[in-house]
């Protein structure tokens, strides 16, 4: 997007940041005070950035526009959370998810659940480079042995994503630690390397309070829970070869099969292995599975609460959501007030520590605004790459910086892409699990101590790097 209307005559620093205060009021008050639906919350800005808009005699046509371009580049995201819908819906059909959690019973103690959930969903994210195609498969899996053993959901989903997350910043195969050194001009795996600095600490801190958090509960989790295993085994196909959907998945994943035909081949095969192996299936009990979700009725309040999920519709309130925050994204990009806002932060950056601080605020803050993971690395990424070069900063300090607070900040926005997307999966509010997602927390708040004290903040000329020009760019320019 250009950025064409940012020195317009209806644009204004002080005007945007008025309407950035009043978007937060309303945003605080409403999901913060009230406890209201996010969705009116958001619903509410967008009619007041429209109203600004009005007033600033701003045209429809431009509004409009931000809307329809805001809106159009979350069309993937939409596609993929209804599939995830059905695939999810199929893989407790298929017997997939079920078999995961009775084996997982086997193999993990109560008392170092979380610290397995963590390490576990950041091996697998980090293989595949997918937070959300981890959430999907593990984390709902974890979710129900978490569950059984008497644990906090939000304790387990703040346990898996912040494994996912870890895995979706560090790994080589995913997008955002594509972008973000894409975004600084450096190399793919001197900005991996230089991440180490943030990321290794944040596991660290991350590893030993799920281990206190997960011993501390040790003793009061469930300690009968055969009964709801016997439920398990009488009333899903628990096999080995269940796990056949979720190996093809992660296959297709590490070979950088795009998220939708993975998908779509996922589903197939769960498809194929339940009527192979339940026969008895009838295809439209099966096409209302995948519309509606599975609906389990074993008599057992746990595990009829547990399976009892999925389908098309169950993604309908997070895809509504997600069009509405992606439309407000759209319509405060398009009038200029995020351009204002970044601008107006540039002009009080002199220092290091300023530097690093207002990059990360401004990503967490287009974040917070927009909800969209992309634009949070982007726009920052855009707006202080010169500013790096200025004071004489190696540009892999403004990749590491743009991860640390875009990529693992996004989940914990409740109407942000991945907020909505691990709500609707994990079946957890944002707003719970975000206290427990402590890697997603720890690394924003590490890159800014970082920032102060100097420490794994390499100069350009420390690390190799030749510094552009930026006086003689801009007097040839």
């Amino acid at each position: 997007m250009k950025q064409q209307h940012s020195s317009s005559s209806w644009t204004n620093p002080v005007h945007s940041f008025i309407l950035l205060i009043l978007l937060l009021v309303v945003i605080g008050y409403l999901v913060l005070v009230l406890q209201a639906p996010p969705h009116l919350a958001i619903l509410f800005c967008l009619m007041l950035a429209v109203g600004y808009g009005f007033i600033k005699k701003i045209p429809w046509r431009v509004m409009d526009k931000g809307i329809r371009e805001g809106i159009s580049s979350g069309i993937t995201s939409v596609i993929i959370f209804m599939l995830i819908g059905v695939l999810i819906a199929v893989w407790i059909s298929a017997g997939t998810i079920p078999s995961m959690i009775v084996y997982g019973f086997n193999l993990i103690s109560a008392d170092y659940f979380l610290v397995t959930a963590f390490i576990l969903c950041a091996i697998v994210g980090t293989s595949i480079g997918s937070a959300f195609t981890t959430a999907a498969t593990l984390g709902v899996a974890f979710m129900g042995m978490g569950s059984m053993l008497g644990l906090e959901p939000a304790l387990i989903a703040g346990a898996v994503i912040s494994g996912a997350f870890f895995g979706d910043k560090m790994s080589p195969l995913s997008d955002t630690t594509n972008l973000a050194p894409g975004m600084a001009h450096v190399d793919l795996f001197v900005h991996i390397r230089h991440m180490m600095w943030t990321t290794l600490p944040a596991f660290a801190i991350s590893l030993v309070l799920f281990w206190m958090i997960g011993s501390s509960q040790g003793s009061s989790v469930l300690t009968d829970f055969e009964t709801m295993q016997q439920g398990l085994m009488a009333n899903s196909y628990i096999s080995w070869a269940t796990f056949l959907p979720p190996l093809v998945l992660f296959v297709l994943a590490i070979k950088r099969v795009p998220a939708i035909p993975a998908l779509f081949v996922g589903i197939v095969v769960s498809v194929v292995l339940i009527f192979i192996t339940q026969p008895q299936m009838q295809l439209l009990q099966l096409l209302n599975v995948m519309a509606n979700g599975y609906v389990s009725e074993t008599g057992i309040a746990a595990i009829d609460s547990l399976l009892s999920r999925g389908g098309i519709q169950s993604m309908m309130m997070s895809v509504s959501l997600i069009l509405l925050a992606l439309g407000l994204g759209g319509i405060l990009y398009e009038i200029g007030m995020i351009q204002d806002l970044v601008s107006s932060i540039q002009r009080f950056v002199k220092t290091r520590a300023r530097l690093i601080f207002s990059t990360a605020i401004s990503g967490i803050g287009v974040n917070v605004l927009v909800g969209e993971q992309y634009l949070s690395i982007i726009l920052p990424g855009r707006a202080f790459l010169t500013k790096f070069d200025e004071l004489g900063l190696a540009r892999k300090n403004l990749s590491r910086v743009l991860e640390d607070a875009g990529t693992v900040v996004n989940p914990l926005v409740p109407w942000s892409v991945c907020g909505v997307y691990l709500t609707g999966v994990l079946g957890v509010p944002t707003l719970d699990y975000l206290p427990y997602a402590f890697f997603c927390l720890l690394c924003p708040v590490i890159t800014m101590i970082l920032g102060v004290t100097g420490i794994g903040v390499p100069t350009a000329e420390k690390a190799g790097q030749v510094p552009r020009n930026v006086k003689l760019e801009k007097s040839i320019t």
